[in-house]
């Protein structure tokens, strides 16, 4: 049981998108979606500490450089006051954000902090919930929320967050660069142009063996990424980091979510370390070698939070 003194930490991982394959226009406006999502190592840190009185209070080190908002607007705040308002909770919390993944790079670092301080702080204050509570609450503070509930290799369907486990992907050395380029969602979806889905259409797409669906093999297989063509079209940027990760030696290369990251599959991590130091000068780039995270690594990182993935 913690005590009012007590603090404790939790990672945030980023995600990666092995496969993101965009079907059409919904009725409801929104792109019906069938992605892979991949945990990485790169990671923030959020640590969780009660507070006197009812008090929310979120600090963070690296937000301001990030672009990052640290009042009511921030993810790890709204998450913070849904949760109390869902269970009638009248507590205070502090909690610190380490900032280290790029914001607005389609890692889902926003998405990651969401879901770790739902379950922080339900583990916090000691509220008797479930992960099908949380996966819920989750979804409604982002599309990408409900994967930090799972980990590991995953598929989404829906607008994303219709979340299936996948066989884990094998373990792969990663360089991610996240050019200083911003591109929003509505940006890149408006750049996309994508038809209305039919009803002959969706059943085909939308149907997906969890057998045909494994990852298994090598990261290399089955990677795509509708959004590359538009995205690299309107910012060459981006498709120039792309570009440099193969002439420094990745097996693959692709763009992750709607962008602006990029991530390369190498053969080991001397390779990735390498690329990484060759590509570090670059100026505007932010570049970190890092490796894939299975679900069984994500769930024990959680430690007695665990219980909620």
């Amino acid at each position: 049981m913690l005590s009012r003194q007590d603090s404790f930490a939790l990672p945030s991982f980023a995600k990666i998108n092995l496969s993101l394959r965009v079907l059409g226009r919904r009725a409801d406006g929104y792109h019906e979606l069938r992605t892979v999502f991949q945990t990485i190592s790169l990671r923030d840190r959020l640590t969780f500490r009660e507070s006197d009185g009812s008090t929310l209070e979120l600090v963070c080190d690296n937000c301001a450089s990030e672009g990052v908002p640290t009042d009511d607007s921030n993810l790890v705040a709204r998450a913070a006051r849904l949760l109390r308002e869902r269970f009638n909770v009248t507590r205070g919390a502090r909690v610190a954000l380490e900032k280290i993944i790029p914001a607005g790079g389609g890692l889902g670092g926003g998405s990651s902090n969401a879901a770790v301080a739902l379950i922080g702080l339900a583990r916090l204050w000691r509220i008797e919930t479930t992960r099908e509570e949380l996966t819920e609450l989750g979804a409604s503070l982002g599309a990408d929320v409900p994967f930090f509930f799972t980990g590991g290799t995953a598929l989404g369907t829906g607008r994303g967050d219709r979340v299936a486990p996948l066989e884990d992907a094998a373990r792969s050395c990663l360089v991610v660069i996240a050019p200083r380029v911003k591109i929003s969602t509505a940006e890149a979806f408006r750049a996309l142009r994508a038809p209305a889905l039919t009803k002959d259409f969706a059943p085909v797409n939308l149907l997906v063996s969890r057998g045909g669906s494994n990852f298994s093999d090598s990261l290399r297989a089955g990677l795509a990424n509708d959004f590359e063509p538009a995205i690299f079209s309107r910012h060459p940027e981006v498709a120039r980091a792309r570009d440099a990760l193969t002439e420094a030696g990745a097996t693959a290369a692709l763009l992750t979510g709607s962008g602006s990251s990029v991530f390369g599959v190498f053969e080991n991590q001397g390779g990735a370390e390498r690329a990484r130091e060759s590509l570090r000068v670059e100026d505007g780039w932010r570049v970190f070698a890092c490796e894939t995270v299975s679900r069984d690594e994500y769930r024990s990182a959680f430690g007695a939070c665990a219980r909620f993935l």
